[in-house]
């Protein structure tokens, strides 16, 4: 089985060379510009001071998003670079939300008792 092989693409010049043709390769495609983070390289064992660890790679966070505190519970990842980032599974509660799982919590540790 013969093997396709891919030819270059010759380009006619008219202008003062030797030959009738030249060699012009294709231009390269540019790199696209790697999105800047605003958080500092973090460890999974060296987590951000503001962030309060629940488990190994979840965190509690709370942060000012637009003017609103949010209060965000997520799972975090270690990327290709090292660098523990914010993954999809998780939930950021607005002040008012806070609050009424904080007065929810005896409920909800009742609930946990019946089922264990």
């Amino acid at each position: 089985m013969a093997s396709r092989v891919k030819s270059k693409a010759i380009v006619s010049s008219s202008e003062g060379s030797d030959s009738d043709t030249e060699y012009k390769p294709k231009p390269k495609k540019q790199k696209k510009e790697e999105k800047k983070t605003k958080a500092p390289k973090k460890n999974s064992d060296d987590a951000s001071d503001d962030m309060i660890a629940l488990a190994k790679m979840r965190y509690v966070t709370v942060r000012d998003f637009k003017g609103k505190v949010l209060i965000d519970i997520r799972e975090y990842y270690n990327d290709n670079s090292g660098e523990l980032k914010p993954g999809r599974k998780g939930i950021s509660l607005n002040k008012e939300q806070w609050d009424k799982l904080k007065e929810s919590i005896g409920e909800i540790d009742e609930k946990i008792e019946e089922l264990s």
